[in-house]
């Protein structure tokens, strides 16, 4: 895996921009460090990796995920995404308390949101029984990153969400004064 993993580091160092860095740490708030590697640029790379790497024929490996989550810099973080989004249809109900972990560590709303709708929205489909076992915790749990966590699983659902447990779930937030959330609780 450290091979895998610095073969990764080395491809994103090759294509640091110092240039670009600087709006996009802005835009974040200066919440995190970034390498300045766009998206588009991102996803080519992801793709030389994966190919290259061929880390795609191995299982689903979370200390890989966990070394990317653990760099300081934000692409290693969208990488980590980019990986879980290729292994969507073998994740499992175990595979939540990653994701939960991945929640509530370096939080922000870009890795948040799509940890939500993508692998925990996934899992929580194929495994509804996490709802009532750990989603429910989240909903009313201390961390408000699981709280939108909880509102935001269903989002793929379209018609099959359940929207009774959406709106008890949003009513637990609404006094949260937060700007974020009042943000989310006002477009949902």
């Amino acid at each position: 895996m450290l091979n895998k993993l610095s073969y990764l580091q080395s491809l994103f160092e090759a294509n640091r921009n110092e240039e670009n860095a600087v709006p996009m740490k802005n835009y974040m708030k200066g919440k995190f460090p970034f390498l300045g590697i766009k998206t588009p640029l991102r996803v080519e790379l992801m793709k030389r990796f994966f190919q290259e790497s061929a880390i795609l024929n191995e299982p689903f490996q979370t200390d890989f995920v966990l070394s990317l989550w653990e760099k300081e810099e934000r692409e290693y973080h969208h990488a980590a995404l980019d990986y879980i989004g290729k292994f969507l249809k073998n994740l499992g109900a175990e595979d939540l308390s990653l994701m939960e972990k991945l929640i509530i560590t370096k939080t922000w709303w870009d890795t948040v949101d799509m940890l939500a709708q993508k692998p925990v929205g996934i899992i929580a489909k194929k495994y509804p029984e996490v709802i009532a076992s750990t989603i429910e915790n989240w909903a009313y749990s201390d961390d408000l990153w699981l709280q939108r966590s909880a509102i935001l699983f269903q989002l793929k659902y379209k018609t099959e969400t359940d929207q009774e447990l959406l709106y008890r779930y949003i009513n637990n937030m609404r006094e949260v004064k937060n700007f974020s959330f009042k943000k989310l609780l006002a477009g949902v």
